[in-house]
């Protein structure tokens, strides 16, 4: 069996957040690990949200091997073209 390894995934979120819930099913999907980081429980993490996601203020907020990809539309945008595989790709 041949084991893919992927890049570190990163994804800012709040509890609540349906996008997120839909973002997070699709990378699971894809057998992708996260690290998920919760502005909601941890206020103190959105500012370095923002910085990292060119001033996004909205969730979520989502990082492959350190890369912003943008939110949950422009995540399955990736998958709708066939690019997602490759840059979850290490």
């Amino acid at each position: 069996m041949k084991v893919i390894t992927m890049k570190q995934v990163e994804i800012y979120t709040t509890r609540f957040c349906g996008f997120c819930v839909a973002a997070k099913r699709l990378l699971k999907k894809k057998g992708a690990e996260f690290n998920e980081i919760d502005v909601g429980s941890a206020p103190e993490k959105r500012p370095e949200m923002m910085q990292r996601a060119n001033g996004g203020r909205t969730v979520p907020q989502i990082f492959i091997g350190g890369r912003h990809i943008g939110g949950c539309d422009e995540l399955y945008e990736l998958e709708r073209s066939g690019k997602l595989d490759n840059i979850l790709a290490a």
